[in-house]
């Protein structure tokens, strides 16, 4: 007997069909791949009260389980209020580290009535399905999640195990990431299916290249304090723990530290140049990789919000908090400045920086990133997963697409397991505009024309990797 899911899944064929306007491959599987995107959507899966993460994890045990996984091969562990999944399809040869498909089932906060649409209710509109998750990231673990399914269907047997591993909290504590990564540290590899890897030309739709993410800066939050006596408004003296925090943060805000690169980030900018349309951003990305001292082609790749972050450490201001009364003297303010540090730099070196840069004695700093942030190695050029990837990249989206690694801005899943040993890397199969990315801000979405090349990707994917 079929379930309602995989029922559901079935009848959504024809939708879907006619949503992209094209022939399916693998008609299945891409069904279930957007009718699991909007059940998963639909679940409010934000820390808090009313979490619905644990939801999420059973609508995609539910799916595994029509799918031929044993209950036994199943993990939904629940922690605080949220869960994590695990799903183990063992392969035949149980001495292998195994291949971990890695995702997040957790959403950032989103308020409808700042959205167009209702961002808990999936919609579709002109190709794309919008929805809180759409992008960041539940459509991705469905596409990676009904692949599977289908590689399994298909009868295929892996020689090392295919674990799927979905936190519960990467959007916030990281702590059920954290346990995943320590549970699995046996692993050969990490596949972190988080975001879009691929890059689509906006004046034509077209891929224009595809990335492989090795390695990410470190997420730091610095918390910024002044406290002072107070008193009545009416008799300031000459120190204003508002004021002192405002000249603190307009210093830190106004200062750019130092640009570099590193092996990722320059074989990134050398490639990705060739391919960009703006003759001017590409002149500055080629200028970079060969001089990161190169004033004019850092001043171009400063003001573009895409290239800001992968030239260097940013720190930005983005709390404030101060005052008790609209008519006292402030007697405490406090501040949030977070920080992405480039590899190779540590968050008490970042933080003494930015002491200095502020230049105000009475603001006190500390690190209030807590537990949520570890600083981890860059994972290394694996033969096998570059293989792989090169050869599912074609199948799905073209031999022509350049492929070439990347560095992420932080954080992600990736460096919890990197810390532990695991090499962990970002290639999901998605392509996206960078018009269209709308990650945790508002009238989130994701092109449904990454269904059918997306199967083809993960199908091939997953049985190159374990396979060997």
């Amino acid at each position: 007997m079929k379930s309602t899911l995989m029922t559901a899944a079935t009848g959504s064929a024809f939708l879907f069909a006619a949503t992209l306007v094209q022939a399916q491959i693998h008609p299945t599987a891409e069904a279930q791949v957007l009718e699991l995107s909007k059940q998963a959507i639909a679940l409010r899966s934000v820390a808090g009260e009313g979490n619905q993460t644990p939801l999420v994890a059973e609508l995609f045990k539910r799916a595994l389980l029509d799918g031929g996984w044993p209950e036994d091969a199943i993990e939904i562990v629940p922690f605080k209020d949220t869960a994590y999944l695990i799903a183990t399809w063992p392969g035949s040869d149980p001495s292998l580290g195994p291949i971990v498909v890695s995702a997040h089932m957790d959403v950032v906060e989103a308020k409808p009535e700042d959205w167009e649409r209702d961002p808990f209710t999936p919609v579709i509109e002109n190709g794309y399905l919008f929805g809180r998750g759409a992008s960041d990231t539940k459509f991705e673990a469905a596409l990676a999640l009904s692949s599977m399914i289908e590689l399994r269907r298909q009868g295929f047997t892996p020689t090392r195990s295919l674990v799927i591993a979905y936190s519960g909290d990467e959007e916030t504590t990281m702590r059920t990431s954290e346990i995943i990564a320590e549970r699995l540290r046996n692993a050969r590899l990490v596949l972190n299916v988080d975001g879009s890897s691929g890059t689509l030309s906006e004046e034509t739709g077209k891929p224009l290249f595809w990335t492989w993410e090795g390695a990410e800066k470190t997420y730091v939050d610095f918390q910024l304090e002044v406290t002072n006596p107070g008193g009545h408004s009416s008799a300031p003296g000459p120190e204003n723990a508002i004021q002192q925090m405002s000249e603190a943060l307009a210093r830190i805000g106004a200062y750019r530290f130092k640009p570099e690169q590193n092996d990722i980030t320059r074989d990134y900018f050398a490639k990705a140049a060739k391919l960009e349309p703006d003759p001017e951003l590409s002149a500055a990305m080629q200028a970079f990789a060969a001089n990161p001292a190169d004033e004019e082609a850092i001043k171009v790749l400063r003001a573009n919000k895409a290239m800001i972050g992968k030239i260097g450490t940013t720190c930005v201001p983005t709390m404030v908090e101060g005052g008790h009364a609209i008519n006292a003297l402030p007697q405490r303010v406090t501040a949030n400045v977070n920080c992405r540090i480039f590899p190779g730099h540590t968050r008490e070196d970042i933080m003494a920086e930015l002491e200095r840069v502020a230049g105000v004695p009475a603001v006190t700093f500390r690190d209030a990133t807590g537990d949520q942030s570890i600083e981890a190695p860059p994972s290394p050029l694996d033969p096998l997963l570059l293989a792989a990837v090169t050869k599912a990249v074609g199948a799905s989206w073209g031999k022509e697409v350049s492929i070439f690694p990347s560095q992420s801005s932080g954080a992600s899943d990736s460096m919890w397991y990197r810390a532990v040993g695991v090499p962990s890397y970002g290639a999901s199969a998605s392509m996206s505009k960078h018009s269209d990315e709308f990650s945790h801000g508002l009238n989130e979405r994701i092109a449904l024309s990454n269904i059918s090349p997306g199967v083809t990707y993960y199908l091939s994917v997953f049985r190159d990797l374990s396979s060997q």
